[in-house]
């Protein structure tokens, strides 16, 4: 039995914006559009880290508490389809400078770290509909929901009962500008 676990650090939702989205998501698409995250699930993902050893994931943890990144604000204004993979996002036209900071030293931290990570640029988003592999009327316009990003964190992808859950397994703050 392997003792690695599939990680990834991300941003989580709070609450209320996870529920204002899965009403919106339910009117802005039709069922046969794709298979409807559960809202639990919802996040920004910030770098995916793979299958990570217990050794690994320690490592990971050390060097993400080393990080002082301040906090930040994110617009969610932009919507897609990536056709490909099947996927219906939504995310930030405009990423605040911090979160693309954030987000490459996570990635380039999992990187040195052995954990593989995509050439393609980093692109903030929240994946709404996975398995969205026909062509999909994407709504002309997102509602520009504001979250403010004051920590982030690790999660634990698993599977259980036939569908994927994320459990989070440490989180980190995000320092206040006011306080370095």
């Amino acid at each position: 039995m392997s003792s690695s676990r599939r990680l990834f650090f991300a941003l989580s939702l709070p609450d209320a914006l996870q529920q204002q989205v899965i009403r919106w998501r339910a009117e802005a698409f039709p069922p046969e559009a794709g298979r409807p995250v559960a809202a639990a699930n919802l996040h920004l993902t910030l770098a995916f880290l793979g299958d990570v050893s217990a050794q690994k994931e320690r490592a990971l943890q050390t060097l993400a508490g080393r990080i002082r990144q301040t906090g930040f604000s994110v617009c969610l204004d932009d919507l897609g389809h990536w056709p490909r993979p099947g996927v219906v996002w939504l995310g930030s036209k405009r990423a605040p400078r911090a979160l693309l900071q954030l987000a490459e030293l996570l990635r380039s931290q999992a990187a040195r770290s052995g954990c593989y990570q995509s050439p393609l640029p980093f692109h903030p988003h929240i994946t709404l509909l996975r398995a969205a592999t026909q062509p999909v009327a994407v709504p002309p316009a997102t509602p520009g929901w504001i979250f403010s990003a004051d920590h982030f964190s690790l999660y634990q992808s698993a599977v259980e009962h036939g569908r994927t859950r994320y459990h989070q397994l440490a989180q980190w703050p995000l320092n206040n500008q006011d306080n370095p």
